[in-house]
C-alpha cells in the first residue's frame, strides 16, 4: 500500500486537495465501505518526485491519521522508510 488513512480520519478533505496523483477518494467512494477517506495503493507514489514527504499527511489536521504501509510492486516509494515502519501504525508525519 504506500500510505493508509486510519479510522481517526475526520473527512475534512485536506488530503485530497494535496495529492499530486489523485490517489485519495472520500468516504463515498471508499471501496472498503468504511466512513473514512481511502488511498488507492496502486496510485499512491508517496509523493516521490513531488514533495519531500507525503503531502496528504502534511496537510492532515489529525495527528497520526495517515500512516506508512507496505510497498506496492512497481510503485515509487521513499527508500529511507524501512519495512519495520510499514505496518500501518507509524505516522508519516510526526
Amino acid at each position: 500500500m504506500a500510505v493508509i488513512i486510519n479510522d481517526t480520519c475526520i473527512n475534512c478533505g485536506a488530503c485530497i486537495d494535496e495529492c499530486p496523483v489523485e490517489a485519495i477518494v472520500d468516504e463515498d467512494d471508499n471501496p472498503t465501505g468504511e466512513d473514512i477517506y481511502y488511498v488507492y495503493p496502486d496510485k499512491c507514489v508517496e509523493c516521490v518526485e513531488h514533495h519531500d514527504e507525503p503531502a496528504c499527511a502534511t496537510a492532515c489536521p489529525t495527528e497520526g491519521c495517515i500512516n506508512w504501509s507496505g510497498k506496492v510492486d512497481g510503485m515509487p516509494f521513499i527508500e529511507s522508510i524501512g519495512d519495520d515502519k510499514r505496518d500501518g501504525s507509524v505516522p508519516c508525519v510526526e
